[in-house]
């Protein structure tokens, strides 16, 4: 394997030369700098990214904390997040939270200790004192998708609240009335923010959200399963049940099949955060859609900007939601329907 003497013997340059070019310094000329480029291809040498990270304090590396790897949201949402730090030279190690706040501090205390530049992160909920000791040391840090109230660290995040008024405007059309949800953890920014602008969609059109019609989930399959088979007991079932994340909306779908109920003919069902699962099922599942690439990739440059020294800022981005049959849709509509109207914030 070369050496850095190697490439300094080649170029005809000293080894300082070198240096200063793999780590554009503007001191060099362009005609050696073009010699030692030329050495670097020729000889294949790879510099030494941790003696490198010695001398200049950067890794070049970012550290993700996501909620659950297991959900597809969250997989692509990584996905984004690692392509677009490599187009920016960073490299990104994942750590996966599988929504428990004390293995999200775990990771969080592992990325810290290997000397990442960086740190994004969704939290599980608002109150890990080692992510607020992490803020006031100075690390930089991005939340993404969900956020700490109060915790001076931008945003990046999807609007749902106008998203979740256009499902209840698209249900409240096909003549609805009694609809219910499943919630997210109450501990996460998500879980508040989906239940509430559910809820004050509904007033919007004089309807109340009744504590039956509210089940508490964890956004798992499980509580979406346990929840649903809860609203099937009741003596008047919802017509339609929205569970607040994709996992949740799979399990209440496994609660109605096991009834022997089929969707939307005896319930309708509604998810947020669509996945591409959700066109293969039967029936196709109406959702609403978050920007998954389009946030992660926010993410990374808002945290590279914070990192290299320049303001990183907030950003919300709009969700949409994709209309399919799960909730007694036209399965025939015309050529030309009419598009879901949106509402403005």
């Amino acid at each position: 394997m070369a050496s850095i003497k190697d490439v300094a013997a080649e170029a005809g340059v000293s080894v300082a030369t070198v240096s200063r070019v793999l780590n554009d310094h503007p001191s060099v000329s362009a005609e050696a700098r073009a010699r030692v480029l030329a050495a670097v291809q020729s000889l294949g040498y790879r510099p030494n990214a941790v003696a490198r990270s010695l001398r200049t304090d950067q890794t070049h590396t970012l550290g993700l904390v996501i909620s659950d790897v297991m959900n597809p949201y969250f997989t692509e949402l990584a996905r984004s997040v690692e392509e677009e730090a490599r187009a920016l030279g960073y490299s990104v190690i994942i750590g996966n939270a599988d929504e428990r706040p004390d293995l999200q501090d775990h990771h969080v205390r592992n990325l810290l200790d290997r000397r990442i530049d960086g740190l994004l992160v969704s939290p599980t909920d608002g109150g890990s004192p080692l992510m607020l000791d992490a803020v006031r040391a100075g690390t930089p840090m991005v939340f993404v998708d969900r956020w700490i109230p109060g915790v001076d660290v931008p945003v990046v995040r999807a609007d749902g609240q106008t998203a979740v008024r256009d499902l209840v405007a698209h249900l409240h059309g096909l003549g609805h009335r009694r609809l219910a949800i499943i919630a997210g953890p109450a501990a996460t920014t998500t879980g508040r923010e989906r239940v509430e602008a559910f809820r004050e969609a509904l007033a919007a059109y004089g309807l109340e959200l009744p504590d039956a019609y509210t089940g508490q989930g964890d956004f798992q399959v499980d509580s979406g399963r346990r929840v649903t088979e809860g609203f099937l007991d009741l003596p008047e079932p919802p017509e339609v049940v929205f569970a607040a994340d994709n996992l949740m909306a799979l399990g209440a779908l496994d609660a109605v099949r096991a009834r022997g109920l089929r969707v939307p003919d005896d319930i309708g069902l509604a998810a947020f955060d669509d996945i591409r699962w959700f066109v293969h099922t039967d029936p196709p599942i109406t959702a609403i859609a978050q920007p998954t690439g389009e946030l992660g990739r926010a993410a990374v440059r808002a945290l590279v900007d914070r990192i290299e020294g320049r303001p990183g800022a907030s950003v919300t981005l709009p969700a949409r939601l994709v209309v399919r049959r799960s909730c007694g849709e036209n399965p025939n509509p015309p050529q030309s329907p009419t598009p879901v109207q949106r509402s403005t914030s």
